[in-house]
């Protein structure tokens, strides 16, 4: 007799077969999530890090102003690049913006060239005239959320970013024309000038005073609505290095600029607002009388009741000052804080005036860029009145990384003109 085979057993192994496969499948599944998971963890923090340190090293760069050709550097610039760079890292956060980002003081590294990570050094011990500052930004003992049932601990991530001062790319200037002081080599235009220092025209004559009109594009016919256009827009932001190849004309006379002019200090008449020409943060005025010292109205003190410019800038001051008449009409706080812009701290062109008495045609050559503070509007839409001084004041030159124009600008290249902005470099 044939035995018959008793096949009720075979589905049943098979079932077991597929249950532990499905487990071992499961724990690599679940292995291969929890990897992604705790990478894409480390990554965000990497990322935010990355971002505290760029910021970081953006600040620090910002106050390595020293230049050792000019005199001895002290640490205090150090110091000063230190103390930016933590605070401005401080702000900001890690972890899914769970954790506060701290940088050490010893994390703030300084060299006097782009170099590789080892060479740069924190305080004490970095050379005081250190051009490039790096940031490192770390994040330390972060727990795996599912891969330390793998045996994997907690990870340490970091971030680093290096930066210094470099040229701008994009500079515009208004058509104003600073005259070299007589004497002054053209290869030397800023000598003789002092920071703080009061200059003054009388734009209604032609080439008398410190400072001039001028025209960036001589022979196109633009005339005085040329002009004004750069007073109430952006300025001449197409501009080339000094030299005999970059020529200006026109001088003197011009009428109608008075009231593009007082648009930079929120004055407006006519179809001008402060939606079309957009205003300084502050409209307060300095004059002779105001500021009898003629001197550092952007930062100093005066025997006056008046605030500096840059206080009065924090406040969103409204003009203060005589009545100007003729329709024009002063923005008030609220309209400076909402639509004001850096319209006062402005790049002039230095030029030869006296050249223009003796050039034909009559343009002459621009032999740098100054950062000259507005100081007052014109009484009249014209222009000063009769008589009428305008001043400006001196805030050295545009490419000095002390004077308030060195924030304007975007970074640019090797053959860039404009004044110093801090830049990554790394």
């Amino acid at each position: 007799m044939t035995k018959m085979r008793d096949r009720s057993s075979t589905p049943r192994r098979q079932r077991g077969a597929v249950a532990i496969i499905t487990a071992l499948s499961l724990v690599a599944l679940v292995g291969f999530v929890g990897l992604a998971l705790d990478l894409g963890h480390l990554y965000v923090n990497k990322t935010e890090l990355q971002n505290a340190a760029d910021a970081c090293a953006l600040a620090a760069s910002r106050e390595l102003t020293c230049d050792p050709s000019a005199g001895a550097c002290t640490s205090s610039y150090l110091e000063n690049a230190v103390a930016a760079g933590t605070a401005v890292a401080a702000r900001n956060n890690r972890d899914f913006q769970g954790s506060a980002v701290t940088i050490a003081p010893g994390d703030v590294r300084f060299y006097t060239a782009l170099a590789p990570n080892e060479s740069y050094l924190p305080m004490p011990g970095a050379n005081v005239n250190s051009r490039f500052v790096m940031c490192i930004a770390r994040a330390q003992g972060i727990p795996p959320w599912f891969m330390q049932v793998l045996g994997f601990g907690a990870q340490d991530v970091s971030a680093y970013a290096v930066a210094t001062l470099s040229k701008a790319q994009t500079n515009c200037a208004i058509p104003i024309g600073l005259c070299k002081p007589p004497g002054v080599p053209p290869t030397s235009p800023f000598d003789g000038f002092t920071v703080g220092q009061w200059v003054t025209s009388k734009l209604t004559e032609s080439a008398t005073g410190s400072f001039d009109w001028i025209d960036f594009t001589p022979g196109d016919g633009g005339g005085a609505s040329e002009l004004a256009n750069l007073l109430k827009g952006s300025g001449q932001c197409t501009l080339e290095a000094p030299g005999p190849g970059n020529q200006v004309g026109q001088q003197g006379n011009i009428a109608s600029l008075g009231k593009a002019w007082n648009t930079r200090f929120g004055i407006y008449k006519g179809s001008d607002s402060v939606t079309s020409a957009p205003p300084d943060w502050t409209g307060i005025s300095y004059t002779q009388l105001s500021w009898p010292e003629k001197f550092n109205a952007y930062a100093g003190t005066s025997a006056g009741a008046l605030p500096n410019y840059k206080s009065a800038r924090s406040l969103y001051a409204p003009y203060q000052g005589p009545s100007l008449g003729q329709g024009f009409k002063p923005s008030t706080a609220a309209e400076h804080q909402s639509y004001g812009a850096d319209r006062r701290t402005v790049v002039v062109p230095v030029v030869d005036c006296e050249g223009w008495k003796v050039s034909n045609p009559q343009t002459v050559a621009i032999l740098g860029y100054a950062c000259v503070l507005m100081l007052h509007p014109m009484t009249g839409e014209n222009g000063p009145a009769a008589g009428e001084e305008v001043w400006l004041e001196y805030r050295g030159s545009a490419s000095d990384s002390a004077s308030p124009c060195a924030t304007a600008g975007s970074v640019g290249g090797p053959g860039s003109i404009g004044p110093l902005v801090p830049a990554l470099v790394q």
